[in-house]
Parts: structure tokens; sequence; C-alpha cells
């Protein structure tokens, strides 16, 4: 079995690159950086883990991450669309320039679209392919000092709608999973206001999420537990979701 994950070089995208691996699968991980994490992971499993370095805003980087995985395995059966950027700098909506806007739409969404659409020649010659689109709690939650991350994120919940009403016929689901509260790299920076948040009972699991929570939920996508729930939502949030009175 033979898995791709976008921006799988660290945070959640490495947990499930770690947990396909573990599910013995050979994974393409692919981002615009290795990173030592990742690096470390490639080193000890070469014959299982696979880098190929492609900026997804850019197509002729998703069509050379296509031609890598053709030569390589010629068929794919999990895409991960994982990869995505947080706005460089949080602003108001009112603010907010085209080039704040164009730089995580770029990746985040236009990125997802395409290289879905681009590999789904490859995923077609699987007899069980899936596809797993990362959007966030942003997709509903609205953050008016990052709006472009959300509105990137609410139409990755379209994306998801697409093609699995496209793809249907040719048996490739698609799953959308929706982190909530995630410690990584991208919430370092708030993190204490989130805890606080947390505290405060935003979630009534209170802790925040960790990669491995997300990596768990791909991991059963993976086995083919959810394929009949094709378009469909896993909320991975702490209970965010839920609400109460």
């Amino acid at each position: 079995m033979v898995a791709v994950v976008t921006g799988g070089t660290r945070g959640i995208g490495l947990a499930i690159a770690k947990a396909l691996i573990a599910k013995d699968f050979s994974v393409i991980i692919s981002s615009r950086n290795l990173g030592e994490k990742a690096k470390k992971l490639i080193e000890k499993y070469p014959e299982k883990a696979f880098y190929f370095a492609a900026d997804i805003s850019k197509e002729s980087d998703i069509s050379a991450l296509v031609c890598f995985a053709k030569e390589k395995f010629g068929a794919v059966d999990l895409l991960i669309n994982n990869a995505g950027v947080a706005p460089k700098e949080r602003k108001d909506i009112l603010e907010i320039t085209p080039e704040d806007f164009s730089y995580v739409t770029d990746i985040n969404l236009r990125g997802t679209f395409f290289v879905t659409q681009k590999l789904v020649p490859l995923l077609a010659e699987s007899d069980s392919a899936r596809i797993v689109n990362i959007s966030s709690m942003s997709a509903y939650t609205a953050s008016v000092n990052r709006g472009e991350y959300c509105i990137a994120k609410a139409g990755i919940s379209m994306i998801t709608k697409l093609f699995a009403a496209r793809l249907a016929e040719m048996g490739i689901s698609v799953i959308e999973i929706r982190p909530g509260i995630i410690e990584t790299d991208m919430t370092a920076k708030v993190k204490e206001k989130y805890e606080a948040m947390i505290a405060d009972g935003i979630t009534p699991i209170k802790r925040m999420g960790q990669p491995e929570d997300i990596a768990k939920c791909v991991a059963a996508v993976a086995d083919g537990n959810f394929d009949f729930c094709t378009g469909t939502v896993i909320d991975c949030d702490g209970g965010f979701s839920v609400r109460c009175l």
C-alpha cells in the first residue's frame, strides 16, 4: 500500500506518516522543507519513507510529485491532503492584503484541490483508494484576525464533498478530518491563550489535542472503516463541536 502525505515533515503530517508506516504503508512525505524529525524517520525506515520536496502552491511542483509517485510505485492507495500554512501575521479582516490572502489560500486551498485532481489517475489504479483532507474547526468557526485561513479551511470542506461526489463511481472515498486545538508549531505562539480557553471550558475534554490524535483517525480511514461514509466529516476536536447549554 502506498500513501502520499503532503505537509508530512512535522506536526500532524509527520504523526500521520509514522502511523501509516506502522501499518506497513510505503509513504511519500512531501513538503517544502525536510526538517530534522522527518529526516530521522526516513533514515529509520529507508524502505518505507520517501521524501519529495514540493511547494504545492506551484503547479510544476505538483506535477513533479505526481511523476515521482508514478515512477516509484505506479499507483497510490491513500492521499492525505495535510499541507497548510498559517498567516504570516494575524490581521483583522479589514487589513488583510491580497498578498496575505494568496499566501494562505494558494497552499491550503488551491494546492489541495490540484494535488487531488492530478493524483486521481494514480488513485484510480488502486483497488481501494482513499483520500483524507485535513481541514480544521476553522472551517466553520470565525476568527476575524485570520480570515484567510478560515476561508481556506471552509473551502477544503467543499473540496471534500465535490471529490466525494465525483470519485464515488471510481470507488474512491473522500473523508474530511477537522482537527480542533492541536499542539503543534502552528499553535505554539498562542499556546497559553488556548490553554486558558480550554481551562475555561471551550472544549469538554480539558487538554490540547496532539498530532497523534489526528493520526489515529487517519489510520481508521486507511483501514477502510469509513468507505461507506464518503464525503463525511470526522471532528477530532476534544468536543469543541458539541453545543452545550
